[in-house]
């Protein structure tokens, strides 16, 4: 039994981890490096693997730096199985098309620059493309139940757990035979946060002999939910008093669908003023929240409650989708009373960089962060006190009040990870893996009851 370490190795993003047992190659989740230009090079690299040569693909979860390089797999000659649950099956076919049409996109505008500058031989392709997307869907197979063992051999079974962090998420628990040798190896995925609206808390793990865990905040606490949805009604009562409007870089999984549900109990309750108008302009947002409709066997019970009792809280007074780009670019006729919520989450690609064009420099308006902003991302910029940054190759000054609220975080902070943890009795070894450095560290050292295991990039260990 042996397992390497191809993604999210030292770093937090590009998740992809290989187990090989008893003859089968199995990959765990195969996501997109995400931050900085020098970052998302390394998505074209080699794997590691052979990509051929993989029996299975386990995916946790339909978060880009999960999914995202499965087209490429299925393009570089991946012809297994890809087992995930029923959400993430449908998130990930849109994250994927969506991953791909922003690629195209960007490709035919890098190649007319280069035709401007007379340098029309050098073509520039995307890492892949819409076909290579589709073409990855038909490797899809059977469909994950929560706590229902599937066998992938007859000396292996993996049964996902939820995860509790976003739709469908999953952590995996294989049990594996080789010879007369049997492990049980635990892998977390990524873990959310217990007493959250929408989703069920995480599910306790069980004991395991190998865990491998992310490790996105085991450095530090999450603010408490409550006083961030107070913080978050805080800063959008002020800046409609000063009549500016309030942007929110949104993740179209989870976080967006959060802070709609927060927007309507705000707006219900009077909290927030009644002519309040809000827009979600993302078109993926938009078609993962028709997706969480689909999949009420991931809510809670107070979820549940909403819409059998025919509440939608995805639906509300002065809610507006905005699909269409010309849609989009009208929403610059509302000067006041707004909150736009735009992807992506770290402002690195997506309809909020135009957002932020238009309110960076309007000191009434708010740029409020509800997420994770990695190093080297316009969003990381922007929190770190950043006075002007750069925009579609354009300098902008920041003017307007800038919110960091940590506590809508879909993340399991360190003291969450630690309880997670615990319940996994004594690993002979914890892989700390989905973190950068200083959090990893900090989380290794409050880790007693095992040997800690760091992996770089492409490191293997027998098992």
């Amino acid at each position: 039994m042996k397992i390497s370490f191809h993604g999210a190795a030292r770093g937090v993003t590009g998740s992809c981890h290989l187990l090989e047992c008893a003859g089968k190659r199995i990959l765990v989740d195969c996501g997109f490096y995400q931050g900085g230009r020098e970052l998302e090079e390394d998505n074209a690299d080699e794997f590691g693997f052979d990509a051929a040569a993989i029996d299975y693909l386990l995916l946790t979860h339909a978060h880009l730096d999960h999914c995202g390089r499965i087209p490429l797999l299925v393009s570089r000659g991946f012809k297994g199985e890809i087992i995930t649950t029923s959400a993430s099956r449908e998130l990930a076919r849109l994250i994927m098309l969506d991953s791909a049409g922003l690629q195209e996109e960007e490709a035919r505008y890098l190649n007319r620059r280069a035709r401007r500058r007379g340098k029309s031989s050098d073509v520039i392709v995307p890492l892949y493309t819409i076909l290579d997307a589709l073409n990855a869907l038909e490797y899809f197979g059977r469909t994950a139940r929560y706590n229902q063992a599937l066998h992938l051999s007859p000396d292996i079974q993996v049964t996902f757990i939820d995860a509790g962090h976003i739709l469908g998420s999953a952590c995996l628990v294989l049990q594996l035979t080789e010879g007369s040798r049997q492990r049980r190896i635990l892998f977390s995925g990524d873990l959310g946060l217990g007493g959250r609206p929408i989703l069920r808390d995480p599910d306790v793990p069980p004991g395991a002999d190998f865990v491998v865990m992310e490790t996105t905040y085991g450095d530090r606490q999450h603010k408490q939910l409550e006083p961030s949805v107070e913080e978050l009604y805080n800063a959008i009562n002020e800046t409609v008093e000063r009549g500016g409007n309030v942007i929110i870089p949104t993740f179209a999984l989870e976080r967006a669908q959060e802070v709609l549900y927060y927007l309507h109990e705000g707006k219900d309750q009077g909290i927030l003023p009644g002519f309040l108008q809000v827009f979600l302009d993302s078109p993926m947002a938009i078609s993962a929240t028709q997706i969480f409709r689909r999949h009420p066997e991931c809510y809670d019970e107070q979820m549940a409650g909403l819409f059998s009792s025919g509440r939608d809280p995805f639906q509300f007074p002065g809610l507006h989708f905005t699909r269409e780009t010309a849609d989009s670019m009208a929403i610059n006729q509302v000067s006041s009373g707004a909150v736009i919520m735009a992807g992506s989450g770290m402002c690195t690609g997506g309809r909020v960089r135009h957002h932020l064009k238009r309110h960076l420099g309007r000191e009434h308006s708010s740029i409020v962060f509800v997420g994770y902003a990695a190093r080297g991302t316009l969003a990381r910029s922007i929190v770190d006190g950043a006075k002007t940054v750069s925009i579609f190759g354009e300098d902008y000054p920041v003017r307007a009040q800038i919110h960091t609220i940590g506590g809508f975080s879909a993340h399991a902070g360190q003291t969450e990870l630690l309880e997670w943890h615990r319940h996994t009795g004594r690993p002979e070894i914890t892989f700390l893996v989905h973190g950068e450095m200083d959090s990893m560290t900090a989380f290794s050292s409050l880790l007693d009851n095992t040997r800690v295991e760091m992996p770089e990039l492409h490191q293997a260990f027998e098992l």
